[in-house]
Order: structure tokens, then sequence, then C-alpha cells
């Protein structure tokens, strides 16, 4: 778990990357933006910021250097046509921003796009192709009903002995095509809609774009993937509370901090590779 003696060397796979946010992640949205740049090993093509119509986060977008997308140019479907609340809980921005980073495929020019949380800051450096396989930074829990909803889809179990769930990811575009595919033969109709429909509505965290698309790709060529320690770390402050000493205090057992809470889980697959 400790820090690397010296940085991984610069991938020559150029990737885009994708952020969806909405505006009440404007305060840890640049700094996102800023660790991406540092950090993510590979030549970067476009920044994408796929957000709700919002000036605050077009405002990040142009200071940064960032491209802004409008979240209802990426699917046919809107927020407004996903019905997943309770009298407790609204969950359906949440499984809405999951279909979009999903629906990242039509965006960008590039075979490969990366996936981050616009809470989620990379405070080591990281990178996702090497030998020609993708690595993939796991943890060891997980939600029961992310596998569940993953066997309806697919009709096989997750088999992954980690969990995928970790607040960023590499997608490769033509992998995530035969997923799609995969979904839309065995439910006759378009991936989103089938996802949508086969998510258990009554539970708060019924579906996992991450554990669906890494768990689709380790059933099928687990060579292809590389599994390392996630090392994320959950933080309850404001991310321009953090200072440089700080973060390079964390970094010595981190590789990425997140501004949320942690949500409770429940299944805890057998162990991590690396």
């Amino acid at each position: 778990m400790g820090l690397p003696t010296q940085n991984p060397p610069k991938s020559k796979t150029k990737i885009d990357v994708l952020i969806p946010a909405i505006e009440k992640d404007s305060g840890t949205l640049p700094y996102v933006i800023d660790a991406i740049r540092k950090h993510v090993k590979h030549p970067i093509g476009s920044i994408m910021i796929v957000s709700p119509n919002s000036q605050k986060i077009k405002n990040i977008c142009r200071h940064k250097g960032c491209r802004f997308i409008n979240e209802t140019a990426v699917l046919p479907i809107t927020k407004k046509h996903i019905h997943y609340r309770s009298r407790k809980w609204d969950k359906s921005g949440w499984l809405y921003q999951q279909l979009l980073k999903l629906g990242g495929d039509s965006l960008g020019s590039q075979k490969f796009y990366l996936v981050i949380d616009a809470d989620t800051v990379l405070i080591r450096p990281h990178r996702f192709r090497t030998g020609g396989k993708t690595v993939f930074y796991c943890r060891n829990w997980s939600q029961n009903e992310y596998f569940k909803t993953y066997k309806k889809l697919l009709g096989t179990k997750a088999s992954s002995p980690v969990s995928f769930v970790t607040h960023y990811m590499l997608f490769d575009k033509s992998k995530l095509a035969k997923l799609k595919k995969a979904i839309e033969a065995r439910h006759h109709t378009s991936w989103y809609r089938a996802i949508i429909r086969q998510s258990d509505k009554s539970k708060p965290f019924a579906f996992s774009e991450f554990e669906t698309y890494g768990n689709f790709l380790y059933s099928r060529s687990p060579g292809q993937l590389i599994l390392k320690k996630a090392l994320n770390k959950s933080l309850n402050m404001n991310a321009s509370q953090l200072s440089p000493s700080k973060i390079k205090k964390l970094a010595k057992k981190f590789r990425s901090i997140s501004f949320h809470k942690r949500k409770w889980y429940s299944r805890k697959p057998k162990g991590l590779v690396q």
C-alpha cells in the first residue's frame, strides 16, 4: 500500500475524459479537472463535462478549457423518464447519471474514454493501459443488488473476485458496444431501457455501470484486465479546505480522495489481486 518511488511512464494511448456533473458538484469539479491533467499518464484529447444546462458548470468549463455537453444530447431519454424513488429517497438522477456514463461512447473521438465522478480527486499518478491491457482500480465490498441486476441483464452471475465500483474507470468503446449488444439481444429493447426495467426500484442501490462493465469484461477475458487496489479515501470536508501538504500526506496511503459520505454496503468479494 506504499507510495511508488517513481511515476509510471506516460502511455502513448490517447484518451478522452468524461465527467458527469450537476451544479452541486461545482465546488469539487475544478479540483477533479486539475488532478486529471496532473495525474492521468495519457495524452488527453477532450475533457467533456456532461451536465444539465447550468451556467455555473459552463463557466467552469470555459475557465478550465473543457467541453460542455448538455446531458439531454447524450441519450434519447432524460431523468424525467426514470421513476426511481420512494418516500425516503429519489434515485432517478443517480441512475440517469450512470446511463449517461455508458452513453459516453457516442461522444469524443478516441477509442478509450475515462469516466470519473465529479467528487473524486486523483492524488497519485494513474496509467489505465499497459501492455495491451486495461488497469482497473478495485475495492473489496459492493452492493448485493448490483449483482442481482447484472444476472438479470446478462443471464450469468458476476464472476470477478473484486468490486469495480471505485469512482473512475476507463471504457473501451468497442467492448462497451459488445456489452450493450448482449443486453439488447437478451431483452429485445434498448440497453438503457433494459437497465431501467431490470433494476429493482424498491432498493436504493439497484444498478452499477462500473460493476456491470467490469464484470462483463472479466467474464470474457480476465487475462486482459489488471486489477489494482483503489485505495480511495472518503472525506467529509470541502475540497478547498485540503492543503497541498495534507494531499501529499494522504498520497502516501491512498490513490484518490472523494468528498462524500460512505454508503452502507453488503456483499464482500473474495479479495484483491494486487
